[in-house]
């Protein structure tokens, strides 16, 4: 069978290959850009130089004609300087009065040069522009020499050429060192990608070292923080499940032992009804067990149903006051009720709130030894409806608190310590305050147990996304 790593991957570039492909491109890009942002630089020297030589073969070329170097009529220059024009492909004229014009010169350039100055320009002749430098002679004629300027385009696309190829010497040095580059750097992303799967695969003896660039190794701390919190989470859940099945086999054992000693005819006159009673209440409890397993359970479904009315919660606290101060008298425990004198209207659902009222007193009547106080308040407080159950028992700790709405966490630290449910109730608070658009908390009380307080909107509706 595929992995979900191989079909991901299937069809995809690697890293190392758009590593390479990126370095590449961005050389390549570099030798275009410098190629085109160089080439009027290079032209512009180059012309430049090429100026300069005509000047200076100009110079010479004035010298050697006044002075008469060579004293032969068919050779006036120097061998050497004539090896030089000819390699420059510059083209002499000598002037004289009455003369034509060499190609590309004007005539008020002739007559500036046969007046004693001296002139560099450039021209236009049938064969593409030129570079035009003339001297003034002894005599009284005048050399002009003229150099086409194909030369400089020629030597520019010469020092492109070249640049060009060391850009490209270049990119062949930069492609192996951003393979080297990009291979060290997917290492550690590799073994993140593998620690991963072994997490996935329920492997929790996984740890990473963090390695390489900042981001990568940051892939690796999380990863590990993610691994020591599936462990937590596990055992907690595999604790919870144990804690549940217990719950529910206790009450299923009872009414099994009691069924089947009604049908084998054991139980028979008197004891048939109170066998009965005792068969209803552990079916009860099992009801009440597997109702708030469903509740917990849809609460993170999208079907979760909520019905929204107005509510006078001062009305449904007294209602729920009385219930549990019946309750809390049989267990000699005296239940208290903080409820202020006008009614407080808010837009709920009163069944969620009774739920969540009935979940927090029993949580506090449990751990309330006899002879203590619980207390069920409610009052209006900036814009909120809060509600609150207060007991008198042995309280939270910080620890305790931070985990308090967490299915099972509570009865996973108490099993056998403290009077303890499934640990099922606080979760279903915690959830259904946030179902209703409010908030829970949990503190400590004045009484000297723990205040358990849930926040309400006092106006508007509960979570939408919630409501059905």
């Amino acid at each position: 069978m595929t992995s979900p790593s191989a079909q991901v991957s299937h069809g995809r570039m690697s890293l190392v290959t758009r590593t390479v492909l990126l370095v590449s491109a961005i050389a390549a890009i570099a030798a275009i850009v410098a190629g085109l942002a160089s080439y009027p630089l290079v032209r512009s020297a180059a012309e430049q130089q090429t100026r300069a030589d005509l000047v200076r073969l100009a110079d010479l070329t004035q010298a050697a004609l006044d002075r008469g170097d060579t004293g032969r009529r068919d050779q006036p220059l120097p061998r050497r300087l004539i090896a030089a024009l000819q390699a420059e492909q510059i083209t002499g004229y000598v002037v004289v009065p009455g003369g034509a014009a060499p190609p590309g010169l004007s005539e008020a350039q002739v007559t500036d040069l046969l007046s004693g100055a001296s002139i560099s320009a450039t021209g236009e002749t049938p064969t593409g522009p030129i570079l035009i430098e003339g001297r003034p002679l002894l005599f009284g004629g005048a050399v002009v020499l003229e150099q086409p300027l194909t030369v400089v385009g020629v030597q520019t696309i010469d020092a492109v050429r070249r640049l060009v190829a060391g850009l490209v010497v270049g990119l062949l040095i930069a492609v192996p060192i951003g393979y080297w580059a990009a291979r060290r750097l997917i290492r550690p992303l590799r073994a993140a990608r593998d620690a991963a799967n072994q997490m996935a695969a329920g492997s929790r003896d996984v740890t990473l070292v963090p390695e390489g660039p900042v981001e990568i190794a940051d892939i690796a701390v999380s990863l590990n923080h993610l691994n020591s919190a599936l462990v937590v989470s596990e055992g907690r859940q595999r604790e919870f499940l144990l804690s549940v099945s217990h719950e529910l086999r206790t009450p299923l054992t009872a009414v099994k032992g009691y069924a089947e000693a009604l049908a084998d005819g054991v139980i028979d006159g008197e004891e048939v009804a109170r066998t009965g009673a005792t068969v209803a209440l552990e079916a009860a409890r099992l009801d009440r067990l597997v109702t708030d397993l469903l509740d917990l359970a849809r609460l993170g479904a999208v079907d979760f149903h909520i019905d929204p009315v107005e509510v006078d919660l001062v009305e449904l606290g007294r209602d729920a006051g009385e219930v549990w101060q019946a309750r809390a008298e049989r267990e000699g425990v005296v239940a208290r009720l903080e409820l202020p004198d006008t009614p407080l209207i808010v837009q709920t659902d009163p069944m969620r709130v009774r739920q969540i009222i009935d979940n927090l007193a029993e949580n506090a009547l449990r751990v309330s030894p006899p002879d203590s106080v619980m207390v069920l308040a409610i009052r209006a407080l900036s814009g909120d409806a809060v509600v609150e159950v207060r007991d008198s028992g042995p309280g939270l700790s910080d620890e305790d608190r931070a985990v308090a709405f967490e299915p099972g966490a509570l009865h996973e630290r108490y099993r056998g310590v403290r009077p303890v449910g499934t640990g099922l109730g606080l979760a279903l608070v915690g959830r259904l305050a946030s179902g209703l658009g409010g908030r829970a908390e949990v503190g400590a009380a004045d009484e000297g147990g723990a205040r358990f307080t849930v926040y309400l909107p006092a106006a508007g509706h509960p979570n939408s996304s919630l409501a059905s």
